[in-house]
């Protein structure tokens, strides 16, 4: 394994935050010359929300281990599930909240109140 310098870790630090920053710019450039956003731009841009969020959670949902068994098994999983049918069922996201949060703590700690 390579060890790198204290100043390597924050010349690549400063490197891809000012990397990250441009990106943005752009974007913001971009849409700043533009006087109205194409409606097929528009369209994809709708779907941006609701990729990053399944981004951001999907990999909390499902466990590294192999075994189906215990994915199925799998606290998380069950509470992630039960919130996606609450948030399709009721279209509230402070429910679906409340719903996957709720089945994940009566997962985790109910059994261990009851022993």
């Amino acid at each position: 394994m390579s060890e790198f310098s204290t100043l390597a870790i924050w010349a690549i630090i400063l490197v891809i935050a000012v990397a990250t920053y441009l990106i943005r710019l752009s974007f913001i450039h971009l849409f700043g010359r533009i006087n109205r956003v194409p409606p097929r731009i528009s369209l994809f841009l709708r779907f941006v929300p609701a990729a990053v969020l399944a981004a951001l959670v999907a990999p909390g949902l499902v466990t590294p281990n192999p075994d189906v068994a215990a994915m199925v098994a799998d606290e998380r999983l069950v509470a992630g599930i039960v919130a996606a049918a609450v948030a399709w069922w009721r279209e509230n996201i402070l429910l679906t909240i409340v719903a996957g949060m709720a089945t994940l703590w009566v997962l985790e700690f109910g059994p261990a109140l009851v022993f």
